[in-house]
């Protein structure tokens, strides 16, 4: 896979605060406040912005499965096949829109489900008035807040997979059970500094996916 690699301002580090803990109330705020340093374009995305004759294509099949599977999360069975169609076709519809420069091609295309998502909801919630008037009854902010909540652990899942086997452990042992960089150092025998040399790594990754999305 051909790979473009492209500078961005670098930004201050990580916080002291966030650098030793990773609670699930500052988890986007790490990532996002990780240093980007280089990102990576894939030919893929290359190939998508640039509207070839294939490129529809080859975005299907990088990453119908993730959309597929959030919108299957999402709605259920019956309709998430249908749902990932109108994801793809209002993606390529809107490919001008998309910039590699700012998130990765299967955080925006999250970010275009999330959206279908909360459209089927509020077509499935359409109900009538005693006018005899149809309403739209709207998604509630809770309802949203789980979208993006599963949205966020999906595109987090993405990139953690991504990267090689030592650190994907640093990360999940960070992300999902809430260890301190010391207490993952302790439990994988790793030195701290390697501990943290790969959490701002995969930060960096995560940060491409997520900063897409928002």
């Amino acid at each position: 896979m051909g790979l473009t690699l492209h500078r961005e301002p670098e930004v201050s580090r990580l916080r002291p605060d966030l650098e030793s803990r990773t609670s699930p109330q500052a988890r986007y705020d790490l990532v996002m406040a990780s240093s980007p340093g280089f990102h990576v374009v894939d030919d893929v995305e290359a190939a998508f912005v640039s509207g070839g004759s294939e490129a529809l294509k080859r975005a299907y099949d990088e990453h119908g499965s993730l959309i597929f599977t959030f919108c299957r999360r999402s709605v259920g069975t019956d309709h998430a096949a249908d749902l990932t169609q109108e994801v793809f076709l209002a993606a390529w519809r809107a490919r001008d829109s998309y910039s590699p420069e700012r998130g990765s091609l299967g955080g925006w295309l999250v970010g275009i489900a999330k959206n279908k998502v909360i459209d089927h909801f509020r077509r499935q919630g359409r109900r009538p008035t005693e006018a005899g008037e149809v309403t739209e009854r709207d998604v509630a902010p809770e309802d949203e807040q789980s979208i993006e909540a599963m949205a966020d652990r999906m595109l987090v899942g993405e990139a953690l997979r991504d990267l090689p086997p030592r650190s994907q452990r640093v990360l999940r042992l960070a992300f999902f059970e809430d260890l301190t960089q010391q207490q993952i150092a302790d439990r994988c025998d790793l030195p701290l500094g390697t501990v943290k040399s790969d959490m701002r790594r995969g930060l960096v990754r995560m940060r491409r996916h997520l900063e897409a999305v928002r």
